[in-house]
């Protein structure tokens, strides 16, 4: 007999790994994980494991590029040749350097670029294992890293996408969930200035469903958000405990 297909959600809204519609994967979340860095952070969300690290601000090489008004913010977004099931070529994909962009330009409104004119911030974002939503976890886990760096931010930025599949909206794709699903709206977020700061969508949708993958999406983002900066709670509790020993 032919093998069925396994279906991704079942008629109670459960998902094949087992979370309910608006319910986002594990998380765990660290902060100033590598000490060469000036700031790091590590996320796992659901498979996804993804480490980031900023140096800067720093002067900027080739001298040309530096701005004379603001800081120039670099990143680089690579995936790990191990971090998918086949292996990927460790060259910059043009996947990458878009999403390099993507990451850049959702972080930018968060930081007080022009209080360090001609210099530059490196943020680099390597994928250590990649599950589906490596974009916006890319960015949640930057946005620490940027505010372990000591950055003046106007707020943390998270993100978060949500999706149809099967005819019914959910919140955090999974790798499958994202490939066979009909439509994919990765959001980032500023939740105390409620301001969003990245907006894309990949599949179709109705106006309806757009405005409530986009509202599923924002929960998300704010759910990230306390997880966010519990995580810089942490960090600065231990140091304060190590200085009072």
């Amino acid at each position: 007999m032919p093998k069925t297909e396994e279906k991704l959600i079942d008629k109670n809204g459960v998902r094949i790994d087992g979370r309910k519609t608006s319910e986002l994967r594990p998380i765990k979340i660290e902060v100033g994980v590598l000490s060469n860095a000036d700031g790091s952070a590590y996320i796992e969300q659901g498979k996804n494991k993804i480490l980031a690290g900023v140096y800067g601000p720093h002067e900027v090489h080739p001298k040309h590029l530096a701005k004379p008004d603001r800081s120039l913010l670099r990143c680089r977004y690579h995936m790990a040749p191990f971090s998918v099931s086949e292996r990927k070529s460790p060259a910059p994909s043009r996947r990458e350097i878009e999403l390099s962009k993507v990451i850049r330009e959702a972080l930018e409104p968060s930081l007080f670029l022009e209080n360090y004119p001609r210099t530059s911030i490196d943020l680099f974002i390597e994928v250590l294992q990649a599950h589906g939503g490596t974009r916006c976890a890319g960015i949640t886990v930057a946005s620490l890293a940027l505010a372990d760096a000591g950055i003046p931010m106007r707020d943390l930025t998270a993100a978060c996408a949500s999706g149809k599949i099967e005819g019914q909206l959910v919140v955090d794709l999974t790798d499958e969930e994202d490939k066979k699903g009909e439509a994919d709206v990765p959001v980032a977020f500023m939740p105390n200035l409620d301001v969003i700061t990245l907006l894309q969508m990949d599949g179709q949708l109705t106006p309806e469903e757009f405005e409530k993958t986009i509202n599923l999406s924002v929960d998300g983002c704010k759910k990230l958000y306390a997880l966010q900066k519990e995580a810089l709670k942490v960090k600065y509790m231990t140091a304060q405990e190590e200085v009072e020993e």
